[in-house]
């Protein structure tokens, strides 16, 4: 349980993110399928949720830093 408190805004971010990528590829998409990542949830998913992640540990950082 500490490590979740320790790690949360990076977790939540990371499932946002999946969250995100799942929307995406749902609403935008790649209508054409010749697109690699858009075409299928199968990579969108992991896709957001790197970028979620990514996101998400620049702004608890940056904010640590900052407090």
């Amino acid at each position: 349980m500490k490590m979740f408190s320790a790690h949360k805004w990076v977790i939540v971010g990371t499932i946002l993110g999946g969250l995100a990528g799942l929307v995406y590829w749902k609403e935008i998409g790649c209508v054409t399928g010749t697109c690699p990542i858009k075409s299928n949830w199968q990579a969108m998913l992991p896709y957001g949720m790197v970028m979620g992640y990514l996101v998400s540990d620049f702004a608890a950082s940056f904010l640590k830093r900052n407090t």
